[in-house]
């Protein structure tokens, strides 16, 4: 997995976090490379965040429970992420950061908090109002899901992420109730008249979640 770019930016204490751009990877590849990571570093070695997108793709997490699910065409693939079952596709924007929490004095809810965060205060950069809701993680727009999140922690290190719906085809989500909600809708930023590439989205994204933390 070659980035198309990389570049170093600095968090709040000035810890250095080297930041790639992927562009399009299948799921399976960037998932066993990204638990290869937190199983294999060790607390010294540089922080990461990975951007990318993924070609289509159903993702099901550790509490993931398939009794509304549609058959189709797409892959379904099981992870080591918490929560239920969402999609990935074209489009839309997925930023893993891969951190030795203690580097940063935070812990998952703090790191949950922050994504959630990131993605709120760049909806509100492009005049987006968004919220979180406390018993669904994840950003809304008028009620509408727009990032959704999810988390592994292996030997104090974090894997998995945030995903952002830039402009990408939202039927698949149909057949799903995304992350275990029934009748959730969701929507994405060119629905709300923002025209973006996913590319500039995830750089500005990953600018906002370093100076997080």
């Amino acid at each position: 997995m070659d980035p198309k770019y990389t570049l170093k930016l600095s968090t709040s204490s000035g810890r250095e976090i080297l930041v790639s751009w992927f562009g399009v990877v299948p799921y399976e590849v960037s998932h066993q490379l990204m638990m290869d990571f937190a199983a294999q570093r060790d607390a010294d070695a540089m922080d990461e965040l990975w951007l990318l997108e993924h070609p289509r793709v159903y993702t099901q997490g550790t509490a993931c429970e398939l009794a509304t699910f549609v058959p189709s065409d797409i892959r379904v693939v099981k992870t080591d992420r918490g929560g239920q079952i969402t999609y990935h596709g074209p489009g839309q924007v997925v930023m893993y950061p891969l951190l030795h929490l203690k580097n940063h004095n935070i812990g998952v809810k703090s790191l949950v908090s922050n994504l959630e965060q990131t993605a709120i205060d760049y909806l509100k950069s492009v005049n987006i109002e968004s919220v979180r809701k406390q018993d669904a993680p994840g950003v809304y727009v008028d009620g509408a899901k727009i990032a959704a999140l999810g988390l592994r922690i292996k030997r104090g290190n974090s894997y998995h992420g945030l995903s952002l719906n830039v402009d990408m085809d939202l039927s698949p989500f149909t057949n799903i109730d995304p992350c275990g909600y029934q009748g959730l809708e969701v929507t994405q930023l060119a629905d709300l008249g923002v025209m973006k590439e996913t590319e500039e989205v995830g750089k500005k994204l990953a600018q906002i979640f370093v100076s997080s933390i």
